[in-house]
């Protein structure tokens, strides 16, 4: 590195180090009082949800059993 950067980096730990307090104070104060609170998805609201679509198994349609038909038909008479 050059003297130009030991330079640099030696002002930026006088100006910055002393300085980070202060930015983190800030930052802080900006999170609690500026901010708005983001959504974030979660599984327990997403399960809870009465509006999420749920899959649903496919249904097989019953097969049809002339014997009982005609076993009722026969009943019946």
């Amino acid at each position: 590195m050059s003297a130009f950067g030991y330079a640099m980096a030696a002002l930026m730990v006088i100006v910055v180090l002393p300085l980070l307090p202060i930015l983190v104070l800030a930052w802080i104060l900006w999170r609690v009082f500026v901010t708005e609170e983001s959504i974030e998805p979660r599984y327990e609201a997403w399960r809870n949800d009465p509006d999420r679509p749920r899959p649903q198994a496919p249904t097989e349609p019953e097969p049809e059993d002339d014997a009982e038909e005609e076993a009722e038909a026969e009943a019946e008479a």
